[in-house]
């Protein structure tokens, strides 16, 4: 679902924007223009297409328009279609919980390691459960790194390791505690059925069942993780979309820091 199908003057804007009533725009401020995609399980036809519009209207959407369909395999059929939304939200009243810590260079985190920590730090970071795929604990880790934002192991005072993926979560565990690791770095792509939720919470469960959940950092990230959802499931931080290794590297330095600080009160 989107909207700024189109380009509008900032004067344009200037005029007609209202914080506390935003909605999608098109061509015009204010018009509601969405762009919408979805499947029905339904066959293709006339009798579809009018289902996916009343379907439109009842979410609150005017003038819906299907501009195309295709029936995907027998029984299902697929849409795009526009309408123009009826809702706003008040955008100055929404607060979004996030990581609260100052995001550092590569540089600037070795050096506040060194000054604060005294020592290298130890991250052990893995893709848990049935998950295949690496593309995020790799994005974070390795030393190339992602988008031009280099990975942990390219930090001088982070002693990296990237078990890589469907590593079981007893297993990370067990690693974690043979390199004495400062932080666990959970990686989850795969959400269907909410399996991710499954695979989290039991790694919290375990660490909880030996007494070891606050001997470590344990963060967790992925493209449908929230910090929000992290913290509900146990963890200390979530990192989602738009999330880079420097933005875990400083959160684990000033995180770690803290924790060590508090200890020697």
């Amino acid at each position: 679902m989107s909207g700024g199908l189109y380009s509008t003057s900032h004067e344009e804007i200037d005029k007609t924007y209202d914080p506390k009533k935003i909605k999608p725009y098109g061509d015009t401020m204010n018009d509601g223009k969405t762009q919408l995609s979805f499947t029905l399980p339904v066959p293709a036809g006339d009798e579809a297409v009018e289902a996916a519009k009343q379907l439109l209207r009842k979410m609150g959407f005017e003038n819906p328009q299907i501009v195309y369909y295709n029936e995907l395999t027998e029984g299902f059929t697929f849409f795009n279609a526009y309408g123009s939304c009826t809702h706003t939200v008040d955008y100055t009243s929404i607060h979004v919980p996030k990581v609260e810590s100052t995001v550092m260079s590569m540089e600037e985190t070795d050096a506040y390691i060194r000054e604060h920590i005294g020592r290298k730090i130890v991250v052990v970071g893995a893709s848990t459960g049935t998950d295949a795929h690496t593309v995020g604990i790799d994005a974070i880790m390795n030393m190339k790194g992602f988008a031009g934002h280099y990975g942990l192991e390219r930090y001088e005072m982070i002693e990296a390791y990237n078990l890589g993926s469907q590593v079981l979560n007893e297993d990370l565990i067990a690693k974690a505690l043979e390199l004495n690791a400062d932080a666990i770095l959970v990686s989850q792509t795969v959400t269907q059925k909410d399996i991710h939720i499954q695979n989290m919470t039991e790694m919290i469960e375990m660490l909880e069942a030996e007494h070891l959940r606050e001997k470590m950092v344990v963060c967790c990230g992925g493209p449908r993780i929230t910090y929000e959802l992290g913290k509900e499931l146990g963890f200390d931080a979530g990192f989602g979309m738009n999330a880079y290794a420097d933005d875990v590297a400083s959160y684990l330095a000033q995180e770690i820091a803290s924790r060590m600080q508090n200890k020697n009160r």
